[in-house]
């Protein structure tokens, strides 16, 4: 796998996430998916990007820097968004906020099969 192949292959995940196209999420990510050290599977990432999605409807994921290391890659994802209510503990409460994540992925056989993830709750604090 090259960078950029694997440069490529998360992109088109990305754009897959700002899609809402569920049905394709499997192309991006393995059955046995772990995420933050707790293996919860296809489904359950699924059902944490839906509810993010609900919870969020303006979610919308911005690749702000991307470095790819086979079989690593490393992204800022930026957002821009209007929670609706209580986000990571905090009472946004339709106010829109900005910040980023760091994460981290670990791709096998061309999908994730790991992702460690960083939300700057300090820059969301920091806003209300």
């Amino acid at each position: 796998m090259t960078k950029q192949h694997l440069s490529a292959l998360y992109r088109s995940y990305i754009a897959c996430l700002n899609r809402r196209d569920w049905p394709m999420l499997g192309q991006f990510v393995q059955q046995n998916v772990v995420h933050n050290g707790k293996r919860i599977g296809l489904s359950g990432y699924r059902e944490m990007l839906e509810r993010d999605f609900f919870e969020i409807p303006d979610l919308f994921f911005d690749i702000e820097l991307l470095v790819s290391d086979p079989p690593h890659v490393a992204s800022r994802l930026r957002f821009d968004c209007t929670p609706t209510g209580t986000f990571l503990g905090l009472p946004v409460n339709g106010r829109k906020v900005s910040f980023t994540e760091n994460v981290f992925y670990q791709f096998g056989a061309d999908r994730i099969e790991q992702v460690w993830s960083i939300i700057d709750k300090a820059a969301i604090e920091a806003q209300l």
